[in-house]
């Protein structure tokens, strides 16, 4: 997600040019779902947990719970201390970079508990938004002296936790929420968020076997895991009957330079010979016919990559009647704030530019699930 930093900053840089979003598009709902308020994520490439989170926090609206504020730093230290044994365990050849994709959330939630944001906010160092710059780079310090070394050893293991004090602060192993007293493993326990086998992770690429679980070879899926295959239009499909019938969606995608404006709160994907006149936003040109063969051959040629991670929470449609999901990102609201941190991606940016999605189970369409198996 290396992008993400220039493209995020590019973003802070034509804030001004954001009051002509609506010159163009009109948006009318067909499902708005509740969720919880946007997050920044500011400095840092941890977009994956932002929207795993949201996600999880719109799952306990869904299902009555009320609302609550998680902590995405609690999960982000644990996933830091998971993959640097993890690139230990690689020789050095593994992935210790900020990205991850949804999974690598829930899997860690399930494993080490969540808290609430009011008990680890994650900042314990000199500035009010998150800046992860310096914190990567002693991490990166600590897992190459340790691959070069060939031992853990227990300074090692002081040395990782320190680091993580130092920048986000103690974890503490008890704490008071609402009167009660948990640990991170019983609230998440008290919120059902100890057992994430309901949350499906799917993908569509056409390299591999679909209606089975297959790998995904990016960069940020480092522990390698598993992701269900389903053809475009299943793809499509089980996002668009989870909106109709209020679940969410984590989306995993890329930022294609142009076709993604956030500032201007669209990402649309129009014909090759209309898309310089297109991505000025000047005038609605129609997005192009997405197929999985076109698809494919983006992903192939690297036109599609991992990028960023965000939280798909309805459907609307334009002035000329075509969908739109409406899309919260964790860039805050100050980038595009008569947004106030949302946009909405097309239909044919969704088919093009999807890398994979987490849904609930339930949210898949019956005929699907049994092709699935589930």
């Amino acid at each position: 997600m290396k992008r993400i930093f220039i493209i995020a900053m590019a973003a802070v840089m034509c804030t001004a040019a954001f009051a002509q979003t609506q010159t163009i598009y009109t948006f009318t709902p067909v499902k708005d779902i509740k969720v919880t308020p946007v997050k920044n994520q500011a400095r840092t490439g941890t977009c994956w947990c932002f929207a795993t989170i949201s996600f999880l926090e719109a799952e306990l609206l869904r299902q009555g719970k009320g609302e609550y504020d998680l902590s995405e730093m609690f999960v982000v230290r644990n996933n830091y201390s998971d993959r640097i044994f993890d690139n230990y365990l690689r020789r050095g050849r593994g992935n210790i970079g900020p990205g991850s994709i949804a999974h690598l959330a829930t899997k860690s939630i399930a494993k080490y508990g969540i808290v609430p944001e009011s008990v680890y906010n994650g900042i314990n160092y000199g500035s009010e938004t998150h800046n992860h710059g310096e914190l990567s780079a002693y991490l990166k310090g600590i897992a190459d002296v340790s691959v070069n070394l060939k031992n853990l050893s227990p300074e090692y293991h002081k040395l990782v936790k320190s680091l993580f004090d130092i920048y986000l602060g103690e974890v503490p192993e008890t704490f008071e929420y609402k009167g009660k007293s948990y640990t991170p493993t019983s609230f998440a326990k008290m919120l059902g968020l100890d057992d994430m086998s309901n949350y499906i992770e799917l993908t569509s690429f056409s390299h591999h076997p679909f209606y089975q679980q297959v790998p995904l070879e990016i960069p940020d899926n480092w522990d390698h895991a598993l992701l269900w295959n389903v053809p475009l239009d299943d793809f499509m499909e089980i996002i668009d009957n989870a909106l109709k019938n209020g679940y969410t969606v984590a989306w995993d995608g890329d930022l294609t330079s142009g076709e993604f404006n956030h500032n201007r709160g669209v990402a649309i994907c129009p014909n090759p010979e209309d898309f310089t006149e297109a991505v000025k936003l000047e005038k609605v040109f129609p997005d192009r016919v997405v197929t999985q063969e076109v698809r494919q051959k983006d992903f192939e040629t690297f036109k599609t990559v991992d990028d960023h991670l965000m939280h798909l929470t309805g459907l609307f449609k334009d002035q000329n009647g075509n969908l739109f999901y409406k899309t919260k990102n964790s860039w805050g609201e100050d980038r595009n704030p008569e947004m106030k941190g949302y946009l909405y991606m097309s239909r044919a940016y969704i088919q093009m530019r999807s890398i994979s999605i987490m849904v609930h189970k339930d949210a898949i369409p019956k005929d699907i699930r049994k092709k699935m198996g589930l």
